[in-house]
C-alpha cells in the first residue's frame, strides 16, 4: 500500500522504479552496429526474399494466370512477388491451381510478414533495445559490486577515470554520475557506466550503488556542490573510500568532517607545479611522470613479500616512498617503520607498461 501511494502522489524514489522506467537515466555501453551496415544487411534480406519469392512462383508458374490469361514470364513473377511482399495486392496476377494456392500460405505468406519486419525494423529494433537496456540494467543493478563511483566527469573527473583505467581497472568497474547530458555521453563512449541526475541526492546515489562501492571519486566543480556530495556518499557507506577535489583549501576540513579520507587541493596543486616549473621544471616533468601510469615511471602500492619482512624499506629492490600500516601512512625513515612487519603495504615507484 504505501509503494502504490508513494506512486501515485509521485514520491516515488528512483532505486523503486523497474528497470525499463531507468532506460534513460542508466546507461550501460555496448559496442554499436555501423548504421549503414545493419542498413545494408535488411537491404540484402529484403532483395533475398524478392527474388527467393519470384523463383518459387516461376518455378510453379502454370498455377498462376494473370488477367490476359496468359502464364507467367519470370518478370511477372519477380512482378508477383514485389507487390504480394509489400501487401499492395493489385490482383492483376493471381494462383489459381490449388499447389499455387498452399505455396502462398507456406511460404510466401511467412515471406510477406518478414519482409514487413524488415520495412519497419527500425521501430522494431528501437522498442527491442529499449527492453534489450531494461534486462542490462536488472542484471547489472544485481551484480554492482566493489566498484568506483565518479562524481562529475569534467576535466578532473576524465582525468581520474582515465588514471584508474591506465592502473588496470575495468571501465565497466567505474560509474560516472553527472547531470549534464553530453558529458555523460562522452563518458559513455569511454566505456563507463553513466548515471544520470543530481549527485547531492541520496536517491541519485542509491542509483550508482554507492552503498556497495569500494571507493568515491568527488570531482564536482563547486566545492559546496563537492561537500554535499561527500556528506550523502558517506552517510550511504560508512566503509567507502572517498576522494574529493576542491578548489578552495579553506574548505579542506569541511570535506573531512563530511567524511572525505583524501582531499585534494586542485587550485594550490596546480599552482605548486606552476611555482616549481619556473625554478626546476624538470622536477614538474618528473612529476608529471609519476602521475602518468601509462608510461615512464608511476607510484603504486603493492602487498609485503615474505622474504622483506623484518628487513628496512630502504633495502627492498623497489623505490620505496612509505608504508602503509594499519591505515596509516608512514614516510620511510620514520621510526613506526624502522622494520617492515606482515600485513604492510609498500607505496613505491614501479616503471609504466610502456616502459621497457
Amino acid at each position: 500500500m504505501p509503494s502504490r501511494l508513494r506512486r501515485r502522489f509521485g514520491s516515488e524514489t528512483l532505486t523503486e522504479r523497474p528497470e525499463y522506467a531507468l532506460v534513460g537515466i542508466i546507461k550501460i555501453p555496448e559496442t554499436q552496429n555501423s548504421p549503414g551496415r545493419a542498413i545494408g544487411r535488411r537491404v540484402v534480406f529484403a532483395v533475398c526474399a524478392l527474388f527467393f519469392t519470384a523463383i518459387v512462383v516461376w518455378l510453379d508458374r502454370g498455377g498462376y494466370r494473370d488477367a490476359q490469361d496468359n502464364e507467367l514470364s519470370f518478370l511477372d513473377s519477380l512482378y508477383y512477388s514485389a507487390v504480394t511482399l509489400s501487401t499492395t495486392g493489385y490482383g492483376d496476377i493471381t494462383p489459381i491451381s490449388p499447389g499455387a494456392r498452399l505455396m502462398n500460405v507456406l511460404i510466401i505468406t511467412p515471406l510477406r510478414v518478414l519482409f514487413l519486419i524488415v520495412l519497419i525494423g527500425t521501430t522494431l529494433e528501437v522498442l527491442t533495445e529499449r527492453s534489450r537496456q531494461a534486462l542490462k540494467i536488472q542484471r547489472w543493478r544485481n551484480k554492482l559490486r566493489n566498484h568506483t563511483v565518479v562524481v562529475g566527469y569534467g576535466t578532473k573527473g576524465r582525468t581520474a577515470a582515465a588514471a584508474m583505467i591506465a592502473d588496470g581497472v575495468k571501465p565497466a568497474d567505474i560509474v560516472v554520475v553527472d547531470e549534464n547530458a553530453a558529458v555523460l555521453d562522452t563518458a559513455a563512449a569511454d566505456g563507463l557506466v553513466t548515471v544520470r541526475g543530481d549527485a547531492t541526492k541520496s536517491d541519485v546515489l542509491r542509483l550508482a550503488g554507492v552503498a556497495h562501492a569500494a571507493s568515491i571519486v568527488i570531482a564536482a566543480s563547486r566545492d559546496d556542490t563537492a561537500a554535499l556530495a561527500t556528506l550523502s556518499a558517506r552517510e550511504l557507506n560508512k566503509n567507502a573510500k572517498i576522494v574529493a577535489s576542491i578548489r578552495n583549501s579553506e574548505n579542506t576540513h569541511l570535506m573531512q568532517q563530511s567524511g572525505a579520507n583524501s582531499v585534494v587541493v586542485s587550485s594550490e596543486t596546480a599552482g605548486r607545479l606552476l611555482g616549481l616549473a619556473t625554478m626546476t621544471p624538470t622536477v614538474v616533468e618528473m612529476i608529471e611522470d609519476l602521475l602518468t601510469p601509462d608510461e615512464g615511471y608511476a607510484i603504486a602500492e603493492r602487498e609485503v613479500d615474505p622474504t622483506e619482512t623484518g628487513g628496512s624499506p630502504a633495502h627492498t629492490a623497489d623505490i620505496v616512498l612509505g608504508v602503509v600500516r594499519d591505515g596509516t601512512l608512514y614516510r620511510v625513515g620514520d621510526a613506526e617503520v624502522e622494520a617492515i612487519e606482515a600485513g604492510d603495504r609498500l607505496l613505491y615507484v614501479r616503471r609504466g607498461p610502456g616502459d621497457k
